[in-house]
């Protein structure tokens, strides 16, 4: 009997059965999870003997941790970090294992993705890294980091987002539950107030408990209760004399009472210091002790750990509950669960096409436009034009060095390669005209090249041309956006202000393609007609550069954090020592709830460009600006409405920020706070009609007096504009 070929529509009828049948089995299966994963951990829990307990509360190696073999209970596989999975590490060393299999793609750092302002990209930012670290069989995904930008000498600020807690809780979330649909956990971090890295060892924080609730913990609190995060790294410093990674106020009251947190916490590298403060205070999983590669390595090191050898003791003896372990070993069991115990794993996948294209596209959409005289930008493909790209920037890999964000991407494109790809008719013409040194952890490494060579080159390199891209600003080597210490000054190194100098006296069409992870002083800026600050951005950071330098794509990013014109003005520096860095090992956080653009506003100190801020290659028109009412309950909802047109020529996206103040307060307030903020694209002359809801509770203030929230009745003012300084409408209402 012969067999008919099957049709098309058979064929596309079986897809559709056999994919919603998938659907059927994978929310069964979660069904299943969440009501039988309780019981499978009691019963894995009572299989265990109390030596195979502590066993998995500590590290078994640089990057991994304990598994039972003869229950089927598997190790741990962890690895760094935040915008890209790192290489591997060895056994015992921070020294790379010298794979040749473990490139990945390199996705932009997490200022550029805050400066999208686009929570649905965060989401498929999250969930294509997610992809390549299930590829690479990793459990536990470090990342990502929402330390609050306080000072922009902050080493490690490029690896965060941003100063603006509402900003940052908004686009972490979709970031969490994308990577965590891969089977991976992604780990929130630094738990809390790890704001520099200069002392992060060793400095004490003091801080207040409203900025606490109010500054510094509402993203930890997102990530937790919003999107329900599997796992959460303390931090190294410590808060009020108790190191944060086992603190009793921080981690065992607020984040597991308060919050209900029922995942892992997982020391930072070395964080931990004792043995009863790390099982009372609530850590669970013990990494890096003695094995840092900055302490003393002993023999059999792993059994020296706080979690390990004293803690079996101390339990043995019954200084330590046994209960203590029993609910650490539940949250990793848990955590095995959601992880590689799971029954519905996807495989994951790496270096693909989409994942290119989405760290193109949030590279793109990151990039901020801050200044465009006289439309100094987009740069046309012109085949009599002659462009001159200088600065070592151009050539500079971005994913190497940086601390343990460093990547080893399967390629990056450089600025140049990017712009050369990009301009077919004109001709591009290189000068390095600075040099810095090798990206190195933990110490400066001067460069070989002749720094007057390279100057006089470049002089000569910029007379040749039309047009010069000053491609320059910092790079991720040591005291500079780099983990371990942080900047020294806030100006640009290696002499790059006074280049800029001298360019300009040869050619006065410069514009300045910043590529930094904080911001700098610009005393320069009259002198360039246009400046893009481009942060670092992975894999195809020279692709996305050209997109918008050409024209190709026209720029929508916004700061995440505000740019003061000189380092006194950052509220964190204006009181000295004392806040910054601190002074014998410990610093008060005097500027209190004033953080960032709430500084700036509350104090009328001038920035040199706000937060929020970001220029495009059209216009915009926001009309119709209305409050649905005069007067709303604390149960209620505040929607904001307004028309935004593109009156402009070419197609574009704005961000409508919505920022409310309290008048009359009877508490010290900011002038004005983010509360809402939408991103609408439309191409020219197309409008769009948008509407924000922010809830009344939201506007609450931290009571220091009842410890807890207090929403004051009252007027309040919204201010709606597309920046902290750029407001176009004010609007009072009521809250009874």
């Amino acid at each position: 009997m012969k067999t008919s070929p099957k049709s098309p529509l058979t064929i596309s009828i079986l897809i559709i059965c056999i994919y919603f049948s998938q659907l059927q089995f994978l929310a069964q299966n979660t069904e299943q999870s969440s009501s039988t994963i309780a019981i499978k951990i009691e019963n894995t829990l009572k299989k265990l003997t109390l030596k195979e307990k502590v066993a998995l509360c500590h590290a078994q190696s640089k990057f991994s941790t304990k598994g039972v073999e003869r229950l089927g209970i598997p190790e741990i596989w962890m690895a760094d970090g935040p915008h890209g999975v790192r290489a591997e590490i060895s056994w015992d060393d921070w020294s790379y294992a010298g794979w040749t299999n473990d490139s990945i793609t390199a996705f932009p750092a997490l200022t550029c993705l805050a400066a999208t302002f686009n929570p649905k990209l965060s989401s498929q930012f999250g969930f294509s890294l997610g992809e390549e670290a299930r590829y690479r069989k990793k459990d536990v995904l470090l990342g990502p980091g929402v330390n609050i930008y306080r000072t922009p000498l902050n080493g490690r600020n490029f690896e965060y987002m941003g100063e603006d807690p509402f900003l940052a809780s908004t686009m972490v979330v979709p970031y969490i539950k994308g990577v965590q649909k891969n089977g991976v956990a992604a780990c929130v971090k630094h738990y809390a107030l790890n704001n520099q890295e200069l002392w992060r060892d060793k400095v004490n924080v003091e801080v207040s408990d409203r900025a606490l609730h109010e500054i510094y913990l509402p993203a930890f609190k997102a990530a937790v209760t919003k999107a329900n995060v599997w796992a959460l790294m303390g931090a190294y410093n410590k808060f009020r004399g108790q190191y944060a990674t086992h603190h009793e106020l921080l981690t065992k009251k607020i984040l597991k009472e308060d919050w209900k947190y029922d995942g892992v916490v997982i020391s930072d590298w070395s964080s931990a210091h004792s043995t009863i403060a790390s099982a009372m205070f609530g850590l669970d999983i013990e990494m890096g002790t003695g094995t840092d590669g900055l302490g003393t390595s002993t023999s059999n090191h792993y059994d020296h750990y706080y979690l390990a050898t004293s803690f079996l003791k101390k339990l043995k003896s019954g200084e330590i509950p046994l209960a203590i372990l029993d609910d650490k070993v539940r949250r990793i069991l848990r955590l095995r669960f959601r992880t590689n115990m799971s029954n519905n794993r996807p495989l994951g996948r790496a270096n693909n096409k989409e994942h290119h294209d989405v760290a193109r596209k949030v590279a793109a959409e990151g990039i901020v436009l801050l200044k465009n005289e006289n439309n100094f930008f987009p740069i046309k493909d012109d085949k009599n034009l002659i462009i001159a790209v200088i600065g070592e920037n151009a050539t500079r890999s971005m994913t190497a060095g940086g601390g343990s964000s460093e990547l080893k991407p399967q390629f990056e494109i450089s600025p140049l390669q990017g712009i050369r790809a990009r301009y077919k008719n004109a001709t591009i013409i290189h000068s390095m005209g600075f040099a810095s040194g090798p990206s190195v952890y933990d110490k400066v490494i001067p460069s070989k090249l002749n720094a007057d060579s390279l100057r006089v080159a470049a002089i000569q390199t910029a007379k040749k041309a039309d047009i010069v891209l000053f491609v320059g600003g910092l790079s991720k080597s040591h005291l500079q956006d780099c983990e371990g210490d942080d900047r020294k000054q806030f100006g640009l190194p290696f002499g790059q202000e006074t280049l800029i100098n001298d360019i300009v006296a040869v050619n006065q069409n410069v514009g300045f393609v910043l590529v930094t992870g904080n911001a700098v002083a610009m005393p320069w800026l009259k002198k360039v007609k246009g400046v893009i600050q481009t942060w670092y951005l992975g894999s195809m950071a020279g692709h996305a550069i050209a997109d918008v330098i050409s024209g190709a794509v026209n720029p929508s990013g916004k700061l995440p954090f505000t740019f003061p014109i000189k380092l006194e003005d950052n509220a964190a520096h204006s009181f000295g020592e004392i806040s910054y860095p601190g002074i014998d090992m410990t610093q008060q956080y005097k500027e209190d709830i004033l953080v960032g653009y709430r500084w700036h506003d509350t104090k009328e100190i001038k920035p040199l460009y706000a937060f929020g801020y970001g220029l495009s290659y059209t216009s915009f028109k926001v009309s119709n600006i209305e409050i649905d009412k005069k007067t709303y309950t604390k149960e209620a909802s505040i929607n904001v409405s307004c028309t935004v047109k593109n009156i402009g020529n070419i197609d574009g996206a704005e961000v409508i920020q919505i920022y409310i103040g309290k008048s009359k307060s009877k508490v010290k307030r900011a002038l004005k706070e983010l509360k809402g903020f939408q991103k609408v694209k439309l191409k020219s002359g197309e409008k769009s009609n948008i509407n924000i809801e922010i809830p009344v509770n939201s506007l609450a203030f931290y009571d220091e007096t009842i410890s807890d929230w207090n929403l004051e009745k009252g007027d309040y003012i919204i201010y709606v504009g597309n920046a902290a300084n750029n407001i176009f409408k004010k609007k009072t209402f009521s809250v009874k």
